[in-house]
């Protein structure tokens, strides 16, 4: 029956006329979208090769459906390779490229979109989240909300996988994506039921390997494995640092709370993978002592969680010894083979 059918967009542009014509006039343009020549006008123009369709909350009486203002798959597509490539890596744009990444998702709902195009574009935007996750961390609440990246980062990372299991074409990123599900979700028994042909990936070997040191409450091998993964991997494991670097000094707190025992401060900082400075300074968080003679002193009587809020996760982000590539380095080196945001290596310096 006609009204069971599927709405197919027919929109070919990023943001449908209507909707650009609309907010032209209310003045509610992004000054990503203004037309070069009119951003200082009373009310500036949009550009119709760079305005992109805003999200748009369900409400009742507003119907999301229209055919015209539904871009079908490819054009879905064109739009995450240009917000991702195009503004995210030139400009602080995450506020920007989150919310059309939304109304991208949005169209693709509607439309029950599926196959390779659906896939094409879950990955970029799961590789956009994870980065995000990482290059934002510790930023005020008005910029970044870590709890809503998280939500959409898990809704798209799951949607993707289920894409790669019901699918029959073959997926050659499927390996890197569901590494990077279980580094981002160490302990999830979810991410632990793996197609067979891919148990034993090089990059999915490597991160069951790390979620079994996590289980086993073993920071010292998971922080030994971690030195081995790439700049996105890195990103997708960050959140689970803290904790794993607290539990070692803790278990070393128990383990050499000795008067008279005392242990090398530059072994330390190699085994948490941070340099001199920064072990130092998470010693002093965590109540653990370091001498002058730059040895450290456990006590588990002095071993004290720090205050909410003090310990800035951003501070021990680092996976290795200092000036490893993982921070700064050109993402080709990172990620060799790879381009992991779309086609473009530049989004390394989203943001700054």
């Amino acid at each position: 029956r006609k009204g069971c059918e599927m709405p197919r967009g027919t929109c070919q542009t990023m943001c449908p006329a209507r909707e650009l014509r609309d907010r032209e006039v209310q003045n509610r343009l992004h000054r990503f979208e203004m037309l070069a020549g009119t951003e200082r006008d009373r009310r500036p123009k949009g550009d119709p090769l760079r305005s992109v369709k805003e999200y748009s909350r369900p409400a009742a009486g507003k119907d999301l459906t229209n055919s015209a203002d539904l871009r079908p798959p490819a054009v879905l597509l064109k739009t995450v390779c240009y917000l991702i490539d195009d503004i995210a890596a030139a400009a602080r744009g995450y506020s920007f490229v989150f919310d059309r990444l939304r109304s991208v998702k949005q169209d693709m709902i509607i439309q029950r979109v599926s196959g390779l195009h659906c896939v094409a574009i879950l990955e970029r935007t799961v590789r956009f989240l994870i980065y995000a996750s990482y290059r934002l961390c510790g930023e005020p609440l008005r910029l970044y909300d870590p709890r809503i990246n998280d939500t959409h980062l898990q809704e798209n990372l799951s949607w993707l996988l289920d894409c790669y299991a019901a699918g029959t074409e073959p997926h050659p990123n499927q390996e890197e994506f569901q590494a990077l599900g279980l580094l981002y979700n160490l302990g999830w028994s979810l991410y632990l039921i793996l197609p067979d042909g891919l148990r034993h990936a090089p990059a999915i070997k490597l991160a069951l390997s790390i979620n079994q040191a996590f289980l086993e409450r073993n920071p010292v091998r998971l922080l030994r494995l971690a030195q081995r993964l790439n700049f996105l991997q890195c990103c997708a494991l960050h959140r689970h640092l803290v904790i794993c670097r607290r539990d070692l000094l803790l278990v070393f707190s128990h383990g050499y709370s000795s008067r008279n025992c005392r242990f090398p401060l530059d072994r330390l900082a190699q085994l948490l993978s941070l340099d001199t400075a920064l072990t130092i300074r998470l010693c002093k968080d965590y109540g653990v002592g370091v001498n002058q003679d730059n040895q450290v002193v456990f006590s588990k009587a002095a071993f004290t969680e720090p205050e909410q809020g003090k310990l800035r996760c951003k501070l021990y982000h680092s996976i290795g010894a200092p000036g490893h590539p993982a921070e700064e380095a050109h993402f080709g080196r990172l990620y060799p083979g790879s381009c992991p945001f779309g086609h473009d290596p530049k989004l390394i310096a989203t943001f700054t």
